[in-house]
């Protein structure tokens, strides 16, 4: 089967249920760097076919669990071949759907790869069970699956976000039903199919359509035992209520307002303000963990702000698939305005505004949802365009004259995702690190490859739940069971007790 439907016209991310391909009503998919080309098109999955995918997902969890974990790490491997033939026709459909230029989408549409490798590598190291001998006899400890699992996934790293869940669910053992955000499912669902093609039919199932029909619909189910989120901090709160009525478990990552905190003795040649770019402006400044505002000693100021706007202006914004691009426009209409109304709250409020970068097609520029990187200083920490997750191509700088006052300003905020210190001495930026409230913290760098899968990532505070990478994301798709056989039961608690008493 295919999830994506090619053989008339553009293709479609369709509804997939139990290797079946369900009839539906579609939307559009638009390019966001010119929004009058039609990408592709993408079902509206409805509350009954929720219903159904998870009932078939709850079907079929029986005889993928029985598979134990090795013959299902094996499966997923077979999908490898099929992966790597598809990764070029894959990233070129998620920049033409996406926005961002090309080398982020393959970083994107190559993940599922590297995550089959890594969970199948931790399962070939002996994950999931544990086995105790001794005089008092016999302790199994293993892992099993919590269930059907609904998977929701965000529109700017689709596939990789989608399979940083998805993979370790389904080496687990538990069946899946995935639902892909409407403004970008084409790619994801073409990975989709590729997956599901080398499982048993009903493991893999997908629901596009919108949060508040299918993702209610998934995070309602009373048969859902397991929701893997990656999106708003509201989304996420609807989330957990429902999971509260249901007593289900959710791991829930809800995005960031993440700083950097640039020291005195910190560099700012080429390498190191380059490396800061690209912490900042990468994917258009649509990624949950990257650096959204800097902190800067005052008394380097207004140095850092030379060095960091030459670098900056270096950025060529235009088409993604034009390999002159270094930053493609923003996915769609709503972020755009969003944050030209942020940074036009800045500007009113005093602070100083300026405009980076140029415009590889300028004709071409209203076409597209295109924005020229801003850099903001003069702005007051409080300035919603400081205290707001913007998830855009703006980044405000702040001024702080000690560093007690730099590491209060940076843990104001109610998100705690990640954060960078920036210096020359690594030592003192790992102890300044161990001060910031937030997941992960890292060191001279903030960008995609910051955080590795054998590094735990998640939030703190409003940030979310749960953690990914690492074995702890196998622990959140699981639950420990424990079977005991005792030789000797004379030690077991009993009425010969209340002689102790008396």
């Amino acid at each position: 089967m295919s999830l994506l439907r090619t053989n008339s016209g553009p293709p479609s991310a369709q509804v997939l249920v139990g290797g079946e391909l369900l009839p539906s009503k579609y939307v559009p998919v638009h390019n966001p760097a010119r929004i009058d080309e039609l990408v592709g098109h993408c079902a509206l999955g409805t509350p009954e076919m929720v219903e159904r995918a998870v009932e078939t997902a709850k079907v079929a969890a029986p005889t993928w669990r029985d598979l134990g974990f090795h013959r299902r790490a094996a499966m997923l491997r077979s999908a490898l071949p099929r992966l790597r033939e598809t990764l070029a026709e894959r990233a070129n459909l998620l920049t033409r759907e996406q926005g961002k230029v090309l080398w982020e989408s393959v970083a994107d549409a190559r993940g599922p790869e590297l995550v089959i490798e890594y969970f199948a590598g931790l399962i070939d190291g002996g994950y999931g069970r544990e086995e105790r001998w001794d005089e008092s006899g016999r302790v199994v400890i293993r892992r099993v699956p919590r269930g059907v699992t609904a998977i929701i996934v965000p529109w700017n790293y689709p596939i990789y976000l989608a399979c940083q869940h998805l993979i370790p669910a389904l080496i687990t053992g538990n069946t899946v039903v995935v639902k892909p955000s409407e403004l970008v499912p084409l790619s994801l669902s073409r990975t989709l199919a590729v997956l599901a093609d080398a499982l048993p039919d009903g493991v893999v199932n997908v629901v596009p359509g919108e949060g508040p029909i299918v993702g209610r619909a998934l995070t309602r189910s009373a048969d859902v035992r397991n929701v893997l989120f990656t999106g708003s901090v509201p989304v996420g709160q609807e989330i957990l209520r429902a999971g509260a009525d249901l007593v289900r478990t959710s791991s829930l990552e809800l995005g960031g307002n993440d700083p950097a905190l640039l020291l005195e003795d910190a560099s700012l040649d080429d390498a190191t303000m380059n490396e800061m770019v690209r912490g900042v402006f990468t994917c258009t400044g649509q990624i949950c963990f990257s650096i959204k505002r800097i902190y800067v000693p005052r008394s380097r100021a207004n140095e850092f702000l030379a060095a960091f706007t030459a670098a900056a202006d270096a950025i060529v914004v235009g088409d993604g698939l034009d390999e002159r691009s270094t930053m493609g426009p923003l996915n769609n209409a709503r972020q755009l305005e969003r944050v030209q109304g942020l940074l036009a709250e800045a500007r009113g409020a005093g602070a100083s505004v300026q405009a980076v970068g140029s415009r590889l097609d300028p004709d071409g520029w209203e076409r597209g949802h295109f924005m020229l990187p801003h850099v903001v200083s003069d702005i007051a920490d409080d300035n919603p365009l400081v205290q707001t997750e913007q998830f855009g191509p703006v980044v405000p700088i702040v001024t702080y004259d000690s560093l007690e006052e730099g590491v209060a300003m940076a843990n104001d905020t109610e998100y705690g995702l990640a954060a960078s210190v920036w210096t020359a001495d690594p030592d003192a930026g790992l102890q300044v690190g161990e001060l910031l409230e937030t997941g992960s913290i890292f060191v001279n760098s903030h960008r995609l490859g910051s955080s590795d899968m054998s590094m735990p990532f998640g939030g703190t505070k409003r940030s979310g739940i749960g953690r990914t990478h690492t074995a702890a994301i196998l622990d959140e798709c699981t639950e420990p069971q424990a079977l005991a056989f005792k030789k000797d039961l004379s030690a077991f608690p009993g009425p010969a007790l209340a002689e102790q008493a008396r």
